[in-house]
């Protein structure tokens, strides 16, 4: 029998079906990885904005969790939106105690309207407590700044932050994605003290809703099935990318990526 890789997806929900744990659970499925979800946070957004959200009690969240360990322990795992110091703390703990291979940190604090999916007074500790434990954190510029404390607005200094996550706030590899800056869309990644850069062409389009969330899935995805970390990443970049490139073009606002162009363009490849 093939080998069953799976992976968790810990994160908030969106009834619209473009990010938090719904894209997560479509993007394992694209890529031949059985999902499972920990509901951290009920979140009210569609593709014109986030309402409200709601977060689970801890026991709660400790009762989801273990019930994915206690029987089908995951080859990965992701994080999402995390929202208070609480859910943090839990999840830094559980992390510990379950011993998981491969952590991908998606560090979700504020969505593309705007909306703070991340209290303040938490962002200290998800630096200390759960980016030392990530395989792999996938920050967008603003996300990076916060983190390091410092303005990104060039290349050098994308280098400069995916270093610094890794050596001074003890990830493993971080990915700097730089689709907040000019021209081609450029993501930074530093691991085993080198850098690699993974780029494609921009292309001219709203839909971008759940990008960051269907990226990290991807990667996850790779790493439970044994991928290295480079390469998971440039799975991860050319699945995103395909997404963008062949949206959907739903929803009122900024609308979902298209989760199922990737397997088409594989498709399309092998039988050229």
């Amino acid at each position: 029998m093939t080998d069953i890789y799976k992976a968790l997806s810990i994160a908030g929900t969106d009834p619209s079906g473009g990010a938090g744990i719904h894209a997560d659970l479509k993007t394992f499925q694209e890529q031949k990885v059985y999902g499972m979800a920990v509901i951290t946070s009920v979140v009210a957004q569609n593709t014109l904005g986030v309402k409200s959200f709601e977060e689970m009690s801890l026991q709660n969240i400790s009762q989801q969790i273990d019930c994915v360990m206690d029987d089908i322990k995951p080859d990965a795992v992701k994080t999402g939106m995390l929202a208070s110091i609480g859910i943090i703390e839990l999840l830094a703990e559980k992390l510990k105690e379950a011993n998981i291979q491969s952590y991908v940190m998606d560090p979700v604090m504020i969505a593309k309207s705007g909306h703070h999916l991340l209290h303040k007074d938490a962002i200290d500790h998800l630096k200390k407590l759960l980016i030392p434990q990530t395989t792999v954190i996938t920050p967008n510029i603003p996300e990076a700044e916060v983190i390091i404390g410092k303005s990104i607005e060039t290349v050098q200094q994308m280098r400069d932050a995916a270093k610094e996550i890794v050596e001074v706030y003890g990830a493993k590899s971080a990915v700097v994605k730089g689709g907040h800056l000019n021209g081609e869309a450029r993501d930074i990644l530093y691991f085993d003290e080198d850098f690699g850069e993974f780029v494609s062409p921009r292309f001219d389009t709203k839909h971008t809703h759940g990008t960051g969330c269907t990226f990290s899935a991807v990667i996850t995805a790779e790493l439970a099935k044994q991928h290295s970390i480079p390469e998971s990443v440039a799975t991860g970049k050319e699945f995103i990318s395909a997404a963008i490139k062949h949206p959907l073009g739903i929803g009122k606002g900024q609308g979902p990526t298209n989760h199922f162009a990737y397997r088409s363009t594989i498709n399309q490849e092998t039988t050229a």
